[in-house]
């Protein structure tokens, strides 16, 4: 949620939502704020919407209907040391993304933000008619009253897989297919990664396709730049840059437990104002 939070507000301060309190990152570094410098901190307005009463949100992203007991970590909300990140205005996003569309663009971290977003948006005003609707690859929720679209094209790898006769799948390292989606868009948000450490039955291709060679495998950093490369090729070709926004997430770092120590999450009591 910090990381869909962060980019909304740096995308809110290039459409002038919160004036001069944040016009971009150069502004950032010039007052000295680092944001990923700071504390957890206790917010009783928080959270910003409640999973259980959202009427769209998928199954695997509502950890209250799925089971989970403690609540109190939905409270806490990311302060930067040396400056604040402003609170999120649904409303106010509406209003200044009249008549534009953004679209998500990656794996599950994407679909959760997109997910995440139109519930915030939803328990904002939640008596605006709202339309879901899914056409191939696509999902695509529209608010009718702020003539506002959010689409997610869930596409792990960013570049294509396709099947071939005899049932190989082929991960084809330049060829991207989906981009003729982008040109509409107003603000695009990537990321990719999880997927490609993938291996034996979780694999999801056989074969691998580069230009003219075609291979098993490589080393998945080496396979994940050629598509990277591919992807930003695409975004130059095929991408007014002057009209749209464009972001790509970074990688999200693994939290493992040491050596057969239980796989359970150790804060899920109020240790939440450490430093980091």
């Amino acid at each position: 949620m910090f990381s869909l939070l962060l980019l909304l507000s740096i995308l809110l301060s290039n459409y002038n939502v919160y004036g001069k309190l944040i016009n971009d990152f150069n502004q950032l570094e010039i007052n000295s704020c680092d944001l990923f410098k700071g504390n957890w901190v206790y917010d009783d307005d928080y959270p910003l919407y409640n999973s259980s009463i959202c009427p769209f949100i998928e199954k695997q992203f509502d950890c209250l209907k799925n089971g989970r007991v403690d609540k109190d970590y939905l409270k806490y909300r990311w302060q930067p040391k040396e400056c604040n990140l402003p609170r999120f205005d649904a409303t106010e996003f509406q209003k200044k993304l009249k008549g534009k569309q953004m679209m998500f663009v990656g794996d599950s971290i994407s679909l959760n933000q997109w997910q995440s977003l139109t519930c915030m948006l939803h328990a904002a005003d939640p008596q605006a008619k709202y339309i879901s609707k899914r056409i191939g690859g696509t999902s695509i929720f529209t608010f009718p009253k702020y003539n506002t679209s959010y689409l997610m094209y869930r596409n792990a790898f960013l570049v294509d897989i396709k099947t071939e006769n005899n049932g190989a799948r082929v991960l084809e390292l330049d060829s991207l297919s989906s981009a003729a989606q982008w040109k509409e868009m107003d603000v695009l948000i990537f990321d990719s990664w999880h997927w490609w450490l993938h291996t034996g039955r979780k694999q999801p291709w056989d074969f691998v396709q580069d230009v003219n060679s075609t291979y098993k495998d490589a080393p998945r950093l080496t396979l994940y730049e050629k598509a990277l490369n591919t992807w930003a090729k695409r975004v130059d070709s095929e991408v007014d840059t002057t009209k749209t926004k464009i972001f790509f997430q970074g990688i999200s770092p693994d939290h493992d437990n040491k050596f057969k120590q239980v796989s359970r999450c150790n804060a899920t009591i109020e240790e939440y104002n450490r430093s980091s």
